[in-house]
């Protein structure tokens, strides 16, 4: 009995101290891997232009489709804003072309590449307070900091991957619709949007029920992308959506800042389990 013991307590002095050379080693460097991954992540939301110091880039991108050639166009991506759009839409009923762009004055917010960019940077924030000189005295607070930079990640993560979904009034209500010159005609909605890797523009156009309509009025809900057929109220008119055009470009640096993200989750993850295999010994007990 007395030798079980002596082996129980040699065991359990083995996991302390390797839990020991956990905390106070392989945590920070975890810590230093992830601030490094997440560095380059922020840096992909603000390319440097290549002359004035301090601008972001200003990136092109042709609208493309595999479905319809109905709209063309370039985007231009500065940053999280879009500070040029040139788009050509060709009607389908009498294939009139429609040309516009962005008033010379304006850009347009991406609050998804905004939002997403804020995580980050809160990310770096939480792991930059825990420095090489910090001593983590319990797995439970190694835990928590995990738990915290994952939440900002996964939202991060998201902003981008999960466009908002909205009505097709708040759509006819965003300041997007006035940013164009020449104005757009009344019967267009335009709505621009991250998804994934990608920068996209839907443009819906519209014809109004006449009062006489036997159509069973039934305003549409919230969605990313809506289809011919929704129904809405606006001003004094019921309209309908009759066609849906959806042009796309791929940004590289999305992609790549997903892929840190990916990472980072799996790291953050993989240091959680480490901890989880000592946690019910020493999860609340200081050294």
């Amino acid at each position: 009995m007395a030798t079980a013991m002596a082996a129980s307590a040699a065991e359990r002095a083995v996991l302390e101290e390797e839990f020991r050379w956990l905390l106070n080693a392989e945590v920070h460097a975890v810590l230093r891997q992830l601030q490094d991954i997440l560095k380059e992540a922020s840096l992909r939301f603000t390319l440097p232009g290549p002359s004035t110091e301090g601008a972001t880039k200003q990136e092109n991108f042709i609208l493309g489709s595999c479905g319809t050639d109905q709209v063309k166009g370039v985007l231009t991506l500065q940053g999280d804003a879009l500070s040029q759009a040139d788009v050509n839409l060709k009607m389908p009923r009498n294939n009139q072309l429609l040309h516009f762009a962005f008033r010379e004055d304006k850009q347009w917010k991406l609050q998804q590449i905004q939002d997403a960019r804020n995580h980050v940077s809160q990310a770096i924030y939480l792991l930059a307070n825990r420095d090489e000189s910090y001593q983590f005295k319990t797995g439970a607070e190694v835990l928590k900091l995990m738990d915290a930079v994952m939440l900002q990640l996964t939202r991060a993560r998201n902003r981008l991957t999960t466009p908002a979904t909205l009505t097709l009034p708040e759509i006819a209500a965003s300041g997007l619709t006035r940013m164009f010159a020449p104005t757009l005609p009344s019967d267009l909605l335009v709505n621009v949007y991250i998804n994934l890797n990608k920068l996209c523009l839907t443009v819906y156009q519209l014809h109004a029920l006449q009062p006489t309509s036997t159509k069973n009025f039934r305003p549409s809900g919230g969605a990313v992308l809506h289809s011919p057929g929704a129904m809405f109220e606006w001003g004094s008119q019921r309209l309908e959506v009759s066609h849906v055009h959806k042009v796309e470009c791929v940004v590289p640096w999305l992609n790549d800042a997903l892929v840190y993200f990916t990472v980072s989750l799996q790291l953050c993850q993989q240091l959680k389990d480490k901890i989880s295999v000592f946690s019910s010994y020493w999860s609340s007990r200081p050294f």
